[in-house]
């Protein structure tokens, strides 16, 4: 048990709202594009970012939140300047310095696949 997050692609325009939708049905062009175990701060910034959209699931957990060029923009940001929230959780073990490598990594896949004419979105499962 513990956290698991992703990041999944869909054809740009599948996904219609910013926050709270399902799990789209895109088989051309859906797939997880990065996967986390167990990264709470990352986490913790996602539901951050998921609350100014506009969120309001009470819990989050199993819920979506696409993320824009502006978004990746910001999370490299923070990530470089060590800004991701200090983030605890009874299954989401603690953040490590050599996550960062693999956050980066994300930014330049998920730009990738946003310059490629797709939507990029998070989901996590505890």
């Amino acid at each position: 048990m513990g956290l698991d997050m992703y990041a999944f692609t869909v054809r740009k325009g599948v996904i219609t709202e910013a926050v709270d939708f399902d799990h789209p049905e895109d088989e051309e062009g859906q797939g997880e594009l990065h996967y986390w175990r167990k990264h709470p701060n990352l986490h913790g910034w996602m539901e951050d970012l998921y609350r100014n959209k506009g969120g309001k699931e009470p819990v989050f957990n199993c819920v979506n939140v696409q993320l824009t060029e502006e978004d990746i923009d910001k999370l490299e940001e923070d990530v470089k300047n060590d800004k991701l929230p200090k983030t605890e959780g009874f299954f989401f073990g603690q953040s490590q310095p050599e996550d960062k490598e693999g956050d980066l990594e994300f930014v330049k896949q998920a730009r990738e696949a946003i310059n490629d004419g797709y939507d990029v979105y998070y989901s996590s499962w505890w």
